[in-house]
């Protein structure tokens, strides 16, 4: 079959541009979008020697892609050690999530431009038996020359987006050339498998990387320090926050405590914003609101403050142990597609999130025919959950039940991919 048109414009129009990806990756660096010291990987230039033997290389192009990807970088540890493994991503958030969380031995790297040469270099030096890609990662140059060497490659939790299926539609014998030369395809969930037959793809199955993972990981002596620090206390979190959510959910929680009674319990909003160099600005609005706050990075005292802002990375796990209720980001205005709940779910904290959520739109919907999660659609309803919490409304906590039991049931069904997975290794 001849190579479609498009994709050979793409790599002649890629191969023209490539040679001012040094400058372009300079100027994202002085904005703070790009890992300066280590700017030679996105160019494809190893910043560490390649193990020896097979090599599967799993690529996630940011947090929640990445984070998708621990339980199959763990199991393919635990079952196959002989076998090196390269986990790539696009952000430094990601990295640096990664570079905690990865199992001993794994290696991480940013992900190459897809540009032939840096396509190029970082295959000359990689040389992966099997590669994983998540959701819709399907860039061009990286995908074809991978193939052309005899790599296997495999899409997991494979979805389109509307916007994707739209931008697609207008390249229909490039979209078809590049999803359907998978080894394997797993889309995730039936309606993402409808997109891509559409195209005329066929999935090999489903599965949802999504799940499967284990619980957010917490330093123990800490979570007994700050339980005992916060005893009888409500703690509130809004987790994974964006500019914009912070106004109505401070806005809400100094509107709870204009009532006596609830103001005499000394609640505790923690807002963990998804971008943690934000925490300055955030304490700069809850100071506004007459409220008292104090940031993580400075070593907080809990004591009498209203507001802490957890401005750190990887705390999530012990801020959703002690939380008698979590506001979900990403969730609260539009454009931002959601983020997890199943990191709150498998820790039993009941959660609450807005009604943008198209990142997660098969999850949440599954959750609520489960009743096991509340959409809140304005402020005045995250106030009257936050009220409801710090009450302890029992609905909240048959709510939170209801959540573990479905998590459980689809963490083990995702359980099931990394065999999938090791049945394609030599």
């Amino acid at each position: 079959m001849s190579t479609p048109l498009l994709l050979l414009a793409y790599r002649l129009a890629t191969a023209i541009a490539e040679p001012f990806a040094p400058l372009i990756l300079a100027g994202r660096a002085r904005r703070g979008k790009e890992d300066r010291a280590r700017l030679g990987e996105r160019l494809g230039r190893a910043g560490v020697h390649r193990p020896p033997g097979p090599l599967v290389w799993l690529h996630g192009v940011s947090v929640g892609e990445s984070l998708s990807l621990l339980p199959l970088a763990q199991a393919l540890r635990g079952e196959r050690p002989d076998i090196g493994l390269l986990v790539t991503s696009g952000t430094q958030t990601s990295a640096t999530l990664l570079a905690q969380r990865l199992p001993k031995g794994a290696i991480h790297q940013y992900a190459p431009i897809d540009g032939p040469r840096a396509v190029a270099r970082f295959l000359d030096h990689w040389r992966p038996t099997l590669a994983v890609f998540v959701e819709s990662e399907l860039w061009p140059n990286l995908l074809t020359e991978a193939r052309r060497r005899g790599v296997k490659t495999t899409l997991l939790s494979a979805k389109l987006s509307d916007s994707s299926a739209r931008t697609w539609s207008f390249a229909p014998a490039m979209a078809r050339e590049l999803m359907g030369g998978f080894d394997m395809l797993l889309a995730q969930d039936e309606r993402a498998a409808e997109r891509f037959l559409t195209f005329g793809v066929c999935a090999d199955g489903m599965a949802d990387l999504k799940f499967g993972a284990d619980l957010l990981p917490v330093d123990g002596p800490r979570l007994d320090h700050t339980r005992a620090d916060l005893v009888d206390r409500p703690v509130l979190l809004a987790a994974s926050t964006h500019p914009g959510e912070d106004e109505i959910v401070l806005s809400r929680f100094a509107a709870v405590l204009k009532t006596p009674e609830i103001a005499a319990r000394e609640p505790l909003l923690v807002i963990a914003p998804r971008h943690p160099n934000r925490g300055a600005a955030i304490a700069e609005l809850a100071r506004g609101l007459g409220l008292s706050v104090a940031l993580q990075t400075e070593g907080a005292d809990l004591e009498h403050v209203q507001i802490l802002i957890a401005d750190v990375l990887g705390d999530l796990g012990l801020w959703y142990r002690l939380a008698w209720l979590a506001v979900i980001g990403g969730s609260l205005i539009d454009g931002l597609a959601g983020h997890n709940p199943l990191e709150p779910a498998r820790l039993h904290c009941p959660f609450v999130s807005g009604p943008h959520v198209s990142n997660w739109t098969t999850a949440y919907g599954e959750l609520q025919l489960a009743d096991a999660v509340r959409i809140v659609k304005d402020g005045p309803a995250i106030e009257d959950c936050f009220r409801a919490a710090i009450e302890i409304d029992g609905r909240l906590t048959a709510m939170a039940a209801r959540a573990l039991a479905y998590v459980e049931q689809k963490d083990a069904e995702a359980r099931a991919v990394p065999a999938l997975i090791l049945d394609l290794l030599p």
